[in-house]
């Protein structure tokens, strides 16, 4: 599978763009920034085709970009069905700070253990509660896409509304230290020292869990 880890927007996000070489058809996780970029580099990857946007929560950061890429690809978004309302009901003063435009309504609502397809690929929904109440993980041919829920040396904040850490920590520990350790992390920001990590890694060196 193709992997293209893109640094957009102003708080270091992480995008991703996941593509069948065979087919030529892709998928974009969070699209956290103008779309002209993140397809730009798609198709110098060889993905002429954009099935779905896929959100690990809906924090504006995440979805800022979701309209204007929808408008460029026609691809279904797609975010769990605990995320939807509040995709829907921006805060508007998030919106103002970002200087976003509000996501189009999501046509795909995820659950866990849903299969995203793509060519002749697909990803893995896991549920991640702690940060948001409906915050996803994407798992995949030994790597995992964790949003905002696992970060290279630390975790999602829980301040927010929906959020917890106690459910952050105990989300962490059950889900996604249940992988096996070679498992990649590429976290939704480049807040670490390094841009990825693995399970064993964040085990042993993370030491908000």
């Amino acid at each position: 599978m193709l992997i293209e880890q893109i640094q957009i927007g102003g708080f270091e996000i992480f995008c991703y763009v996941l593509g069948d070489e065979k087919t030529s058809i892709g998928i974009v996780v969070d699209p956290g920034g103008p779309a002209g970029p993140i397809l730009k580099r798609a198709r110098g990857r060889g993905i002429k085709q954009i099935t779905h946007i896929v959100n690990t929560h809906s924090h504006v950061d995440h979805v800022s970009g979701n309209k204007e890429m929808q408008e460029a690809t026609s691809a279904e978004i797609a975010i769990h069905e605990l995320d939807a309302p509040e995709l829907q009901h921006p805060n508007l003063g998030m919106l103002a700070m970002f200087g976003a435009e509000p996501s189009p309504p999501p046509t795909v609502l995820l659950k866990d253990g849903d299969l995203i397809s793509f060519g002749n690929e697909s990803v893995s929904v896991i549920h991640t509660p702690g940060h948001t109440r409906g915050g996803i993980c994407l798992y995949f041919a030994g790597h995992v896409i964790t949003g905002d829920t696992l970060f290279v040396g630390g975790v999602g904040r829980t301040d927010l509304p929906g959020g917890s850490f106690e459910i952050l920590q105990k989300t962490i520990r059950n889900k996604l230290f249940a992988l096996p350790e070679d498992t990649v992390v590429l976290p939704g920001h480049n807040y670490g020292t390094t841009p990825t990590s693995t399970i064993g890694r964040e085990k042993m060196e993370n030491v908000f869990i």
